[in-house]
């Protein structure tokens, strides 16, 4: 059931547990967080602190081992596999450092593939790929496969990929680690221009000219948030 909420993402008492007995390890001890929609927000920390347990939450991904986890006003703890796989598919967008390409695709391809997983109807598949392409400024290289394109390239079309069906939330994990510089702040004015359209974006970075630009920086230590900045 959803509600309505200010917020598009929210999480109470989150608590994730790998593992049993006296091997168990705990990588988040108690998360709250509540993030209004059309924010670009930045998670930081070392690395073991749970950024990336944390965003596979969030994500509907993985499940808490204890906490709530509410999507635009909808609690996706309780939900069952298949509502969450729904909830992904049509509102939210996931990017991986590893970009997770086809290789055998060319970047057009790659972005209308998801659309077909997402149910878009055929007639409007093309437009939206190819419009999704053109705002990462792709669009004359839509027709390259992933090894016939550099780092950044591939990873624009990855977040592409994720924008097409113009989902509400936005998550990456690390999306410019593998990144010179240069480009990596060319990411970030991607993300920018989607939170101006009204999408909300959460990255995990360990970037300090990343963290200068975003709307909010929240900081994992010990699987705990600290005060944000």
């Amino acid at each position: 059931m959803s509600v309505a909420s200010p917020y598009i993402i929210q999480s109470s008492g989150v608590k994730r547990t790998f593992g049993r007995g006296e091997g168990a390890v705990t990588v988040l001890k108690g998360v709250d967080i509540a993030i209004p929609p059309g924010r670009l927000i930045a998670f930081k920390g070392r690395s073991g602190s749970g950024k990336t347990t944390l965003i596979n939450l969030l994500g509907a991904l993985d499940r808490p081992t204890e906490g709530t986890i509410a999507f635009d006003g909808r609690d996706i703890t309780e939900l069952s596999d298949r509502e969450r796989d729904e909830i992904r598919r049509s509102q939210m967008g996931l990017i991986f450092q590893s970009f997770a390409l086809m290789p055998l695709m060319s970047a057009y391809e790659n972005v209308e593939f998801v659309l077909r997983i997402a149910g878009i109807p055929a007639s409007q598949r093309k437009e939206a790929a190819i419009q999704a392409l053109d705002q990462v400024g792709l669009k004359p290289r839509m027709n390259h496969r992933p090894f016939e394109m550099s780092g950044g390239e591939q990873q624009r079309t990855a977040i592409a990929r994720a924008i097409a069906h113009r989902p509400k939330l936005v998550l990456a994990d690390e999306p410019t680690a593998e990144l010179d510089s240069r480009t990596g702040l060319h990411i970030i004015k991607v993300f920018r221009d989607l939170v101006q359209q009204g999408m909300t974006v959460i990255i995990t970075t360990h970037d300090p000219a990343i963290m200068e630009i975003v709307d909010h920086v929240y900081e994992l230590e010990d699987g705990q948030f600290v005060t944000p900045s």
